[in-house]
């Protein structure tokens, strides 16, 4: 029997005046999980494991599962235009107002922002994390084949979703991203962050498959 899932089709709105989506199933008291697809509008490949994932619970949510909020695509502006950044031209992942946030770049495609947490996709989750204090974030993107995790605590987590897709698991990605999710999550609030890399141009139809059962125990309490 599936539980109830809520749609919120305008949870936020980005610089570009599109609507962002959330998904959750808050049917128990246990702190929840947090799934997000599409931080970065040029990673097709994570928001398609978030709308498969998505697709999955839709039909087969139960009342033993961790309770769940999921984002299909957070950065909708750089979505629907191919752009790493979102509407206002900001790297959203290196926006969050972590500890060790930084106004300097690499390039433009790593702009933080004016200010951390200066951007409404950015504020929106912060606000939702606040909230709901999830017991672990995941968060899906594409580069070369990894899973990482930012927090020791992470990494059961990791190990569980990456399940038998054969890619290393982590705690270093392997280059600084002050303002991350990751770090926003670890050293400021203590909570783990799990990041999926797919390979990136990969086909989009193996995605789904290779971390399918991955994504099936980590929302599975047992």
């Amino acid at each position: 029997m599936s539980s109830k899932i809520l749609h919120q089709s305008s949870w936020a709105v980005s610089p570009g005046g599109k609507p962002i989506e959330l998904f959750s199933s808050h049917h128990s008291k246990d702190r929840p999980l947090l799934f997000i697809g599409g931080v970065h509008g040029d990673e097709p490949e994570g928001v398609e494991i978030a709308q498969k994932f998505l697709d999955w619970l839709l039909k087969n949510n139960k009342p033993e599962f961790h309770s769940w909020f999921l984002i299909p695509c957070l950065n909708v502006d750089g979505y629907s235009q191919n752009n790493r950044v979102n509407g206002n031209g900001v790297d959203l992942n290196r926006n969050f107002p972590s500890k060790d946030w930084r106004s300097e770049s690499k390039a433009p495609r790593y702009f933080p922002g004016l200010s951390p947490g200066s951007e409404p996709e950015v504020k929106a989750v912060c606000q939702l994390i606040q909230d709901t204090k999830p017991q672990a974030i995941f968060h899906f993107h594409s580069w070369e084949p990894c899973v990482v995790y930012t927090g020791a605590t992470g990494k059961p987590w990791a190990l569980k979703v990456a399940g038998n897709s054969g890619y290393e698991v982590r705690e270093d990605i392997g280059y600084p991203t002050p303002g991350s999710l990751g770090q926003y999550g670890w050293l400021n609030l203590q909570i783990p962050v799990i990041c999926i890399e797919e390979q990136e141009k990969s086909d989009l139809t193996q995605t789904w498959p290779r971390f399918s059962e991955g994504l099936q125990k980590v929302i599975q309490k047992v």
